[in-house]
């Protein structure tokens, strides 16, 4: 039991979804043809532009080429322009009426009473159709004239649908319509075609919906032909609470309709309403419109007003559905408002923190720079405290081993009375060369430590005012008042006392020298910025 419960879901489970996609199929063809309607159209004018060619061409007194060729292009407005249509009947009867051929004026008469039926003009048709003599008419254009004036009353009766007035009509069309079927042969196309809408107007629609299934199942039918069939079969099945159906059968109605160019159509308007029923109200509006442009193109009145009763339904239902659209948006809208505000908030907030961070990382990087040169000042400090306390113990060590030598050579002297000699030991005593001596020893250490100090000098001034030392000289006077200021010695008093000069002295070379620096303003900062180690 549960397995055949089982395979029995599986197979309407299938069906849906075999539906569903059909109709999505369907569908899609539907707007794919739509998508090439100016095609059909343009394939449509053409042959009409071909046909109204020819007949500019013909002799005018050739009545008989002339009837054909209005019937030819009267065939191809019937169901495409109603104004002219209606011309080339005329003028076909008018050429009938020359040949003074009664069944070919009675066949045109006919087709005048088809296309002012078309048009919405029933008491024209009626009067028209009326003024014929059927009994005069061989029996092919008995049956046409039957069926046109069996549809008339069909469609009178459509128009006033819901008065006493629909039941006359439809039973006045019954009659003239069961005399066009006993003018055809059993089984034949023609008489399914008219024994379809005998049954369509009858009382069992199953028995109708069967009929037109069968005229298209076993006839080879033309695509205006076709579109009449599907029409009418999506009808009954509206009628028949078939509604999936329904839309199946308009949507082919339509498209052939489309392909056809027919404009004088209810396919396309039907189907509008059976989606706007289906909830989907934006296609079912897109659709109501395009059945209305093809209405007033063909110029059919009583299409429009069909249409007329439907399309202020679509159009206020599509309206309310744009109104709660416009509500929701104005929802989003406040909603998205609010985020924007809160995302500028955010944004400033942030922005404020990214600026404090800023401004943090830059007094981080300013700090960090500044622990970079001083821990380059202390390992530079350190440096030349390592190699002048060097140079501090080595001076003295040689002084006091001097000291310690002249002290011998003089106690030596004096022991032994040698006055004179000792007189002369300290005149020979040369205090000079051992301040060039001191000097040379400072300008080997400095230079050690500060290896480009002569170069870097001599970088902040012109070329003509750069310093060119002599022969082996290291550093010369300049060069020493500026060294000892490198290393920190900037007290004038002591500068001079260490090279044997003045204050005066020693003041008149800073000017001389900054006077014709390039850095003038700014060149004791510059002398202190000249690398040690490098």
């Amino acid at each position: 039991m549960n397995r055949h419960l089982i395979i029995l879901v599986f197979i309407l489970h299938s069906l849906v979804s075999y539906s569903i996609s059909s109709k999505d199929s369907l569908l899609n063809e539907l707007e794919r043809t739509l998508n090439n309607k100016d095609q059909y159209f343009m394939q449509k004018t053409n042959r009409i532009k071909n046909l109204t060619n020819q007949y500019y061409r013909i002799n005018k007194s050739d009545y008989v080429q002339q009837y054909n060729l209005c019937l030819k292009l009267f065939n191809e407005y019937e169901s495409f322009t109603y104004d002219s249509a209606y011309n080339y009947i005329v003028k076909a009867r008018f050429a009938a009426s020359r040949m003074k051929d009664g069944t070919k004026i009675g066949f045109a008469m006919i087709k005048t009473g088809f296309v002012l039926l078309s048009s919405g003009l029933f008491k024209e048709s009626l009067d028209t159709l009326n003024s014929i003599h059927p009994e005069n008419l061989p029996d092919s254009v008995k049956f046409e004239y039957f069926s046109v004036i069996a549809r008339t009353y069909y469609d009178l009766a459509d128009y006033v649908s819901g008065s006493g007035f629909a039941l006359i009509y439809n039973k006045t069309g019954n009659q003239f319509l069961n005399k066009a079927i006993n003018l055809t042969y059993p089984n034949s196309k023609a008489y399914w075609s008219c024994m379809s809408l005998r049954k369509m107007k009858g009382t069992n629609n199953q028995e109708a919906k069967e009929a037109f299934e069968y005229w298209i199942t076993n006839f080879n039918l033309s695509e205006h032909e076709f579109a009449i069939a599907a029409s009418s079969l999506g009808y009954l099945c509206t009628l028949l609470n078939q509604n999936d159906q329904a839309i199946d059968w308009l949507i082919k109605a339509s498209i052939a309709d489309i392909k056809s160019s027919t404009k004088e159509t209810v396919a396309l308007r039907n189907l509008s309403d059976l989606i706007f029923k289906k909830g989907d109200t934006k296609t079912a509006y897109r659709y109501i419109k395009l059945a209305l442009d093809d209405a007033t193109f063909y110029n059919a009145r009583h299409r429009k007003i069909e249409i007329a009763k439907i399309l202020p339904i679509i159009e206020g239902e599509k309206l309310n559905t744009v109104e709660k659209q416009k509500s929701i948006l104005e929802v989003y809208a406040f909603l998205i408002t609010i985020l924007i505000i809160l995302v500028l908030i955010f944004a400033f907030v942030i922005f404020k923190q990214l600026r404090k961070l800023k401004q943090a990382k830059s007094i981080i990087q300013e700090i960090n720079l500044n622990l970079m040169g001083t821990n380059y000042k202390l390992i530079e400090a350190n440096k030349i405290k390592e190699e002048y306390i060097g140079y501090f113990f080595n001076i003295n060590s040689e002084f006091i081993e001097k000291m310690a030598a002249f002290q011998k050579t003089v106690h030596r002297k004096i022991v032994a009375r040698q006055y004179e000699d000792l007189s002369n030991l300290i005149k020979s005593s040369n205090l000079k060369d051992e301040r060039e001596n001191l000097f040379l020893n400072f300008d080997k250490i400095f230079l050690k430590i500060f290896p480009n100090y002569v170069n870097d000098f001599n970088a902040l001034f012109k070329e003509e005012d750069r310093i060119l030392l002599k022969g082996e000289k290291l550093l010369n006077s300049d060069l020493r008042i500026y060294a000892l200021m490198r290393l920190g010695i900037k007290d004038n008093e002591k500068i001079a006392k260490f090279l044997d000069f003045s204050v005066t002295t020693i003041y008149t070379y800073k000017t001389k020298i900054k006077s014709k620096s390039i850095f003038r303003e700014q060149f004791d900062e510059k002398i202190m910025e000249i690398k040690a180690f490098q």
